[in-house]
């Protein structure tokens, strides 16, 4: 029987509610299967590791999750505690550290959800955002002199490398090439930004080559939030620089109806390292303690972890439990109109997957 070596770091907020719940339905689902098993290692980084050690994870916290097949993370954030320090030292830490480079955001309206874009059907926004996750405008190169005085003067640079942008455009176009409308948007700003956006544009034009069954446009960032709401029907995938996909993922993720069932997977696509599963939602303090997290983001980010693992079949029967539960109002969390806890959620989930023949486990 497989082992699969999986890190759970719950983070800040209710990162240490949801992480908790994908590991229990990461357990019902080995549960019903002979042919693989999870074996979790929990790490307490994050806000509270801060406040004792005055640091986000250990100096040599990586070589801890190294070993590892995959990693399961909640979230970081503390409002207490400066945003860039929590981010820098924690989550960036890991994808940088890991060369996370390929950041993946699915997005689509899940039966019952009531998403804002009334006169658009699921079939009409079914997306993936392709996010380069180790450079361009979060290269964290810049720096600030003189501050407190009149003078004061404050960097951040965007770094893009050619290296970095081919690998991250060949990876959009392979993923296009492998949907079935088989469909690439390049998002750009390349009118305002002269140098590394034009690079980019150059770029795309050049990986485009080796893919021509793939059919792809460009788009300016700023058009393509008025295409994600008014022509969501001419958009499948799409690829952006670190920032410009950081946005549009938010956005896309509101017009699929909320934040909180979203999910993302950070990808080391060469696997020398392992890679890290997400929901997107954030540590939401206002509601940290209080059973009302939506889980579903962690569990379709589950469903990513399992495909990169190739437990095909175990992630199609989760992805199928997770579409039955949104399609039932009565298990809908606050994001979503409802008042259904976290722990009724997940409790709905194990239900689903407990009933469903141990064979439907097996691998694809």
């Amino acid at each position: 029987m497989k082992t699969y070596r999986i890190a759970t770091i719950p983070g800040d907020g209710i990162g240490k509610e949801v992480v908790p719940a994908g590991q229990r339905v990461l357990e019902a689902i080995a549960a019903r299967s002979d042919a693989f098993q999870f074996e979790f290692e929990n790490f307490d980084w994050g806000g509270d590791f801060y406040r004792q050690h005055g640091v986000m994870m250990p100096a040599d916290g990586l070589d801890a999750i190294r070993n590892k097949d995959a990693i399961l993370f909640g979230s970081a954030g503390d409002p207490h505690i400066p945003d860039h320090v929590t981010l820098w030292g924690l989550r960036l830490k890991i994808c940088q550290g890991f060369d996370q480079y390929a950041n993946v955001r699915p997005t689509r309206i899940l039966p019952g959800i009531d998403a804002p874009l009334k006169r658009c059907g699921p079939k009409d926004l079914d997306w993936v955002i392709v996010r380069e996750n180790s450079e361009g405008e979060y290269s964290g190169v810049g720096g600030r002199a003189h501050q407190g005085h009149p003078i004061e003067v404050a960097t951040d640079v965007s770094m893009m490398t050619r290296a970095g942008v081919e690998r991250i455009l060949r990876f959009a176009f392979r993923l296009a090439q492998s949907r079935p409308r088989k469909l690439l948007t390049v998002i750009t700003k390349s009118n305002a930004q002269r140098h590394a956006m034009v690079m980019w544009d150059e770029i795309a034009l050049e990986v485009s080559k080796e893919f021509p069954d793939v059919k792809w446009d460009k788009e300016l960032v700023d058009a393509a939030t008025a295409r994600m709401v008014n022509r969501p029907a001419t958009l499948d995938t799409i690829v952006a620089t670190n920032l410009h996909a950081d946005i549009l993922s938010d956005l896309a993720a509101a017009l699929a109806g909320s934040l909180g069932i979203a999910p993302t997977a950070n990808l080391d696509p060469e696997r020398r390292y392992p890679s890290m599963f997400e929901p997107i939602h954030g540590s939401a303090f206002d509601i940290m303690g209080k059973g009302l997290a939506n889980p579903v983001g962690t569990f379709w980010s589950v469903v990513m972890m399992l495909e990169h693992l190739g437990e095909m079949a175990a992630a199609q029967q989760l992805m199928s439990a997770i579409e039955r539960i949104t399609a039932d109002p009565s298990l809908h969390t606050g994001d979503l109109g409802g008042t259904a806890t976290t722990v009724q959620v997940t409790d709905a989930v194990c239900a689903i997957l407990a009933a469903k023949p141990a064979a439907e486990f097996k691998a694809a």
